[in-house]
């Protein structure tokens, strides 16, 4: 019998102990090396506009929908996607956005080797200075996803890691109406926001549609659109 409840207790703590580490891998606030911004503390009322994956053939038009309204983003680029599209990463960095690191295979970072994540991340810094942008490369990890490993290799290497706090069309009941994603948006955003939207593929026009309603409802409400390097200069210490 004390056998029995031994196993018992082993396996209810194991089923606990992965149960943290998985909630912990997911984490915006929290991560167990380095530096990791969810949103930046600050009481200006300034926001970073940051886009996930590509860069593809939608670049053109997401570019032209942001030369419009004025505003300079952060697109963390799949290494991939950019060694496919250089041009299109070329005219991110001409345009004078800022280009991340969002690996190079889109892989979860959870549960890799270290050699893994250096040539994830290694690699596809050295196409984003092919595409020729020459800024601080910050990081931001495929799904929000990571444990142990790409946090340590981060650290080791001064690298930031950029999550967010405004993340409207992750949600597939709001992501199919461009007015659902600018309402959320709107809703959700405060001072020193990092809003995340998925804009370059065909699936996502309705994310695209809404980056026009997004920036002139925050501009309206006196907010001012950075990108990351710029936002992070509001950061106040805690």
């Amino acid at each position: 019998m004390k056998k029995v409840f031994l196993v018992i207790t082993i396996l209810a703590v194991i089923i606990i102990c992965a149960v943290v580490l998985w909630n912990i891998s997911k984490a915006r606030t929290f991560q167990f090396f380095g530096e990791i911004y969810p949103r930046v503390n600050t009481n200006e009322k300034v926001v970073a506009l940051t886009f996930d994956d590509g860069p593809t053939i939608k670049t053109d038009e997401v570019l032209s929908v942001l030369s419009d309204l004025n505003v300079k983003a952060t697109f963390f680029v799949i290494g991939a996607d950019l060694e496919k599209n250089m041009s299109q990463g070329q005219k991110l960095v001409g345009a004078g956005h800022e280009l991340g690191n969002h690996t190079y295979s889109h892989n979860r970072m959870v549960l890799k080797s270290y050699d893994f994540v250096r040539q994830e991340i290694e690699k596809t810094d050295s196409l984003i200075r092919e595409a020729g942008y020459k800024g601080e490369i910050f990081f931001r990890p495929p799904n929000g996803k990571k444990l142990f490993v790409l946090p340590y290799y981060l650290n080791q290497h001064d690298r930031k890691t950029i999550m967010w706090d405004v993340e409207a069309d992750s949600y597939p009941e709001i992501a199919s109406s461009s007015e659902m994603i600018t309402k959320y948006v709107m809703g959700n955003t405060k001072p020193g926001s990092i809003i995340l939207l998925h804009v370059m593929f065909d699936s996502r026009n309705e994310s695209v549609k809404a980056i026009k309603g997004i920036v002139t409802g925050l501009k309206q409400k006196g907010y001012n659109f950075k990108t990351m390097s710029e936002l992070l200069k509001y950061n106040i210490s805690s």
